[in-house]
């Protein structure tokens, strides 16, 4: 068995979903990169002076942190750990709220292709230890037992769980949300031109000083290979694709993108890109499409008119919403 294990050290963001279209730094620029909710998060910020984007840059660092112990369920005092500890919910934050009726949202429009309750079965997989395994009939169906949109319910703040063994999992779209918070901090401190991705969740404020942010899209199996070129300011862009986190078992390939029907591994697409007004709204629909493969997932896009997406397919052929042409950069 062969193991593509999750980026934290070592890989660069340039092989995820993304990679940065990079000319010469800008002398008013500065960039900076943490450690955070388990992938590299880097900070773009330019016109003002270094000072300023020092300080706006640091701020925004520190919400992204506060947000990894809120919504992370790897911290033991987050808020997603104590829903996993109740039989039947639990009162939450003003940020946890918006992020689970965000997901509760894709997860109705989409049928459950997207699911926030899927928090058993990454468990049950394994792709956050050393060695994955392909969990046999029985012990998927016990992690499916009882999950979909239905399970989770939200009355204001109070999150509602329709069984006690039902483990809640933000993972989809919690970074995103994080990476749109940072974004609202940096205009709080009047930043203006500002890119932050956080291991390919991105999001593009105003436009570099002199020219405009230029996204490039990763080939799924050519990863030397920019697929396609995108243009947006003001605007978040989402990937998801099978080549981020997998293995290889007796030749198949096992990746992290689950189909919440089966417990397996979506098989529909290689890849899809999502550019949205947010980057949390944009994580969701990645997943959400990405598992109902390429003409469901661009019937749910209609959706989300303030949403556009780019579909790599299983077999390779592309397909993209109506108004994706608009940000493609001819080559």
């Amino acid at each position: 068995m062969s193991w593509n294990r999750p980026l934290i050290i070592g890989l660069l963001v340039v092989l995820l979903a993304m990679t940065w279209w990079r000319l010469h730094p800008a002398e008013e620029e500065i960039r900076r990169s943490q450690l955070l909710m388990g992938t590299v998060v880097e900070i773009v910020a330019g016109g003002q002076a270094i000072e300023s984007l020092e300080s706006a840059v640091d701020a925004a660092f520190a919400e992204i942190a506060r947000l990894d112990k809120l919504l992370s369920r790897y911290h033991q005092t987050s808020e997603v750990t104590r829903l996993a500890e109740s039989a039947r919910g639990s009162k939450v934050s003003v940020e946890t709220m918006e992020v689970i009726a965000l997901g509760l949202d894709v997860a109705q429009r989409s049928g459950g292709a997207f699911d926030l309750t899927l928090g058993k079965l990454k468990a049950l997989w394994g792709f956050d230890q050393e060695t994955p395994t392909v969990p046999d009939h029985a012990a998927l169906s016990i992690a499916l037992n009882g999950i979909g949109p239905r399970a989770l319910s939200l009355q204001g703040q109070q999150v509602n769980k329709r069984a006690p063994q039902l483990q809640v999992d933000l993972g989809g779209i919690a970074k995103g949300y994080a990476v749109d918070r940072a974004i609202a901090v940096l205009k709080e401190h009047g930043v203006v031109s500002a890119a932050v991705n956080a291991g390919g969740d991105m999001y593009l404020l105003g436009q570099r000083p002199g020219r405009a942010w230029r996204i490039g899209i990763q080939h799924p199996r050519q990863t030397e290979t920019v697929l396609e070129t995108v243009q947006v300011h003001d605007q978040a862009v989402v990937t998801s694709g099978d080549y981020e986190r997998f293995f290889e078992q007796d030749g198949v390939r096992y990746h992290h993108i689950f189909d919440p029907k089966t417990g397996l591994p979506a098989r529909g697409c290689q890849s899809v890109t999502i550019i949205a007004d947010s980057v949390a709204l944009a994580d969701a629909l990645a997943t959400a499409v990405f598992v109902l493969g390429p003409e469901a997932g661009l019937q749910l896009l209609t959706e989300y008119p303030q949403a556009e997406g780019l579909i790599v397919a299983a077999d390779g052929t592309l397909h993209s919403s109506p108004g994706w042409a608009r940000y493609r950069v001819a080559p």
